[in-house]
């Protein structure tokens, strides 16, 4: 079984309150990019996890991760020994607010489903999915969604129109809940979206009335955010730029895939830095061809 793991990025993030354990509540519009890790998992009799790929080193050290958690987790749910040979070839930055841990969790969730012929439908899994993380639930369903509450509460989002996304990230590592703790002020509203937008333009000028409520806090913990958004927001054909998620990765919006792959191409070589279009696999799918040269 072989499952993408596609980039999440949050196109606005607005905090509308605060639950009474601390977690902040969100209104967030998030869709999926055409790059991210890859999950492939074969038969085994005991659970395993290989690491390969350019983002892999941080991972190393660890003695656990949210892969092996979900593993363990959902065979658990199953009644049964969580046996399976994973490997992971991770892509995308660690800790840097496009759901990497978390598309690599709901992948596993995806893959050991179908691997051990459990069957089970995207519901059931979203119940275990949302025990691991905020952002698996949403990283399970891996397509564009309105995800509310601390990310739990998933509704359809708004039509999204094909445009071309840029992904940068400064090579630095941001703490989710650092980022949080930095917050001040007052809580935002809840957006009002429309049905759907007819082009890449109209949609980046409805988003530029919103906000990520993070971006601020996290430009303060890492001033290279700032950085990024300028150099994002100077390339030509940018119709909005923005961070993603707690950061530090920053994205624009171009009207075009073929324009987002060659501006990528344009910022520094020392950040991690991607262009081209939304992720476009139903879930539950295997892996394309075409999804897999999109990993670069």
């Amino acid at each position: 079984m072989i499952e993408a793991a596609p980039a999440k990025v949050n196109l606005y993030l607005h905090c509308t309150g605060r639950r009474g354990d601390g977690y902040h509540l969100l209104d967030s519009l998030v869709v999926f990019a055409g790059v991210g890790d890859v999950l492939r998992a074969a038969p085994s009799k005991e659970l395993t996890l290989a690491l390969d790929g350019p983002a892999a080193g941080p991972l190393t050290a660890e003695a656990d991760n949210l892969v092996l958690r979900a593993a363990r987790l959902l065979a658990q749910a199953a009644g049964m020994p969580a046996a399976a040979a994973l490997a992971l070839t991770k892509q995308l930055p660690v800790a840097s607010g496009i759901g990497g841990g978390s598309a690599d969790a709901a992948a596993a969730l995806r893959a050991l489903n179908g691997l051990w012929g459990l069957g089970w439908a995207e519901a059931r899994l979203a119940v275990l999915a949302a025990q691991i993380g905020a952002d698996v639930p949403v990283c399970l369903m891996s397509r564009p969604c309105r995800m509310e509450g601390i990310g739990e509460i998933l509704s359809p989002a708004p039509q999204i129109p094909d445009c071309g996304l840029v992904l940068a990230n400064p090579q630095v590592a941001l703490s989710t809940p650092s980022v949080f703790r930095a917050r001040n002020g007052a809580f935002s509203a809840r957006a009002a979206l429309p049905g759907g937008w007819p082009s890449a333009t109209a949609m980046a000028r409805d988003l530029a009335l919103l906000r990520n409520d993070l971006e601020a806090p996290a430009m303060e913990l890492c001033p290279p955010v700032a950085e990024v958004l300028a150099a994002l927001r100077g390339l030509p054909g940018c119709l909005l730029a923005r961070m993603s998620g707690s950061g530090a990765t920053c994205f624009a919006l171009l009207a075009e895939p073929a324009a987002a792959t060659n501006a990528a191409r344009s910022l520094p070589e020392s950040w991690w830095r991607w262009g081209g279009g939304f992720h476009a696999v139903a879930p539950g799918a295997r892996l394309t061809k075409a999804d897999r040269d999109c990993v670069p």
